[in-house]
């Protein structure tokens, strides 16, 4: 008998208005696995992720984690679930008002009632694993570089060691040699935690460095997932086009044409 999927979707559906963004997406996920989902803007990965997390609800399907169903938990049994996730936001999403060290922190103290003092220390260490100093945390968000606030938020994902971390688009903005840095660090902190990790990106780099496992989404559906391995040799079409960036292809872009 196989083990329980860490986070299994089934079935998944989400429309807004006429808008079918979710339109029956399977998907499962082993326990420390790490799997990463591509493809183009508006073909539903980040409606997927906050479906997982609770914050759209789904139309129809299941959502389970650790084979608990989670489409409709509210309340206690929707903080408990949450709690096995930590996140890396596109952008990095730091709050300005707070230095550093509390924005790594901000889920130890809001979210568990962890002490200041406690909560500051493993903030340092989680800076430390991200290459970052302890002077690093006392400064704000704005004296960062763009590459310094990505590995901040990192530290932020990890502060309290989750199970499970979604990474939204971890490289935007990022120039090709900090973008590297980046997925090494996504690829050491993973490794030390021994969590399960859901990526999406437009960046195939990215892709091919922190994936195990690679699932492509297109209108709404799963139309590929197979191991990093065997991306350049998929067998199709549209995963062909988009992993190589041609115009030509099933793919088809509404562009108008002056």
């Amino acid at each position: 008998m196989s083990a329980q999927p860490k986070i299994e979707l089934k079935g998944v559906r989400k429309s807004f208005g006429r808008k079918v963004v979710l339109d029956g997406i399977d998907l499962s996920i082993p326990q420390g696995e790490s799997l990463v989902v591509i493809g183009g803007s508006g073909t539903g990965k980040s409606v997927m992720i906050k479906s997982i997390l609770g914050i759209v609800h789904p139309d129809g399907g299941s959502i389970r984690i650790d084979g608990e169903e989670t489409v409709g938990l509210k309340g206690d049994g929707r903080d408990r679930m949450l709690k096995k996730f930590g996140m890396l936001f596109q952008g990095a999403a730091l709050f300005d008002s707070l230095k550093v060290w509390e924005n790594v922190a901000f889920g130890l103290i809001q979210g568990r009632g962890m002490n200041r003092a406690e909560a500051r220390k493993i903030a340092q260490d989680k800076l430390g694993q991200v290459g970052l100093g302890a002077e690093v945390g006392e400064l704000s968000p704005a004296e960062l570089s763009g590459g310094m606030q990505k590995r901040v938020a990192l530290a932020r994902a990890i502060a309290a060691e989750p199970e499970i971390i979604f990474f939204d688009e971890p490289t935007t903005g990022l120039d090709p040699i900090m973008a590297d840095v980046i997925n090494d660090l996504i690829v050491h902190c993973v490794k030390q935690l021994g969590a399960t990790t859901l990526s999406i990106t437009h960046d195939m780099a990215s892709a091919r460095k922190i994936a195990t496992r690679i699932a492509m989404i297109h209108k709404g559906k799963i139309i590929w997932t197979g191991p990093v391995a065997e991306i350049d040799n998929s067998g199709n079409p549209f995963v062909d086009q988009f992993i190589h960036g041609r115009a030509e292809g099933p793919i088809q872009m509404e562009v108008r044409r002056p």
